[in-house]
């Protein structure tokens, strides 16, 4: 009788504990749950590996979203009319990599979705996971990139023969409306500091103007600090002391190669999870571009890693607004790295993508 007395206190704080991981903050509206199309892009190399990988989660978890699959190649002149329809139909797409020829005059696909569907916000979210060794601590960057002008134009010519010549355009619309996304975001996520970074020592206009959009925009945001940096002390600060940084927003090419260092240091770009985002439009996809299609060897052996694809889904059921969904994917995401024995090879493991996802399927609650 005294053993089951001394018991009940304990009971008690288990039973509050657990009654404490609840939230009360979100209340659907009526038809919430309703499930919701997204278009689906397994692209090239490992995206139908890792699309499927979140496939066979989602339908296990029964989230509450189908997918309209398309059969996009990088090799593809064009992105096919009625892929961009479905997009601007569901409003929401998931992709995997799509490879982008070398040379030859064939133009990206990637850079057709941004343009097209004018995603012109890129986010990488670049932080270390519980479990995951890294020789750096505490990182947890978010990149966002401005990702429709600059030296990604598409604007070059030979004027002669043996002399070519390449545009970066840099507008005050393009910047300052890359500057207010980058703040808002930080204050509706909680963030401290926004870090503007460019080359504005050589490139005193271009890159001037975009200093001038952040420096108006932070104006606004007086709860949040805000700083410059040069792109290349800033890529020294990055692999000497990341944790330095919060929200960094760039231009074009700058944050392409900020946002795959950031992954590098944090645990590599298999674990980075992000997305492009517009005022209408979102495409989901893996977070840094290296890798996103990966090596043949990784795709014939099957050992590409899921996780960053995984976790751009818990963003993009946050997205939907359906958070539970999301938490309960990236919960079991991170239980599984962090237990450690499920690891592809980029992880120091010799897990399959399947037994990764099967790791996944057991952790979700």
């Amino acid at each position: 009788m005294a053993t089951t007395r001394r018991s009940l206190p304990l009971l008690r704080t288990l039973i509050a504990g657990k009654t404490q991981t609840r939230t009360v903050t979100y209340m659907p509206r009526p038809g919430d749950g309703a499930p919701r199309p997204v278009t689906l892009i397994p692209g090239d190399g490992i995206g139908p590996l890792v699309t499927n990988a979140v496939e066979q989660v989602m339908e296990v978890m029964h989230a509450p979203v189908y997918f309209e699959k398309y059969d996009v190649h990088g090799d593809m002149k064009r992105v096919p009319q009625e892929v961009l329809d479905s997009i601007k139909k569901n409003k929401v797409c998931l992709k995997g990599g799509l490879r982008t020829p070398m040379g030859g005059g064939v133009s990206s696909l990637n850079m057709q979705l941004r343009k097209e569907l004018d995603l012109y916000a890129s986010l990488v979210n670049c932080c270390n996971l519980p479990g995951l060794p890294t020789r750096h601590e505490n990182v947890d960057i978010v990149v966002i990139r401005e990702n429709t002008e600059g030296e990604y134009s598409g604007l070059e010519h030979e004027v002669v023969p043996g002399v070519v010549e390449s545009l970066k355009v840099i507008t005050k619309f393009c910047s300052e409306r890359i500057a207010k996304y980058a703040f808002e975001y930080a204050y509706l996520n909680n963030r401290k500091k926004v870090t503007a970074v460019h080359k504005a020592n050589i490139m005193k206009l271009a890159d001037g103007l975009f200093l001038e959009s952040c420096r108006e925009v932070a104006t606004k945001y007086p709860s949040i600090k805000y700083n410059e940096i040069i792109v290349d002390n800033c890529c020294m600060q990055l692999v000497s002391k990341p944790e330095q940084f919060d929200v960094m927003v760039t231009p074009n090419l700058y944050g392409n190669l900020v946002a795959n260092t950031a992954a590098g240091i944090a645990g590599g770009t298999g674990v980075m999870p992000g997305g492009n985002v517009g005022a209408e439009y979102a495409v989901f996809e893996q977070g840094a571009s290296a890798g996103n299609v990966g090596k043949e060897k990784i795709v014939e052996q099957k050992t590409a890693n899921p996780v960053a694809l995984l976790l751009s889904s818990a963003m993009m059921l946050r997205h939907l607004q359906f958070p539970s969904f999301a938490d309960q994917l990236e919960s079991a995401v991170k239980r599984v790295i962090s237990e450690g024995q499920y690891r592809t090879k980029d992880l120091g493991g010799q897990s399959s993508t399947q037994e990764v996802v099967d790791a996944v399927i057991a952790k979700l609650d």
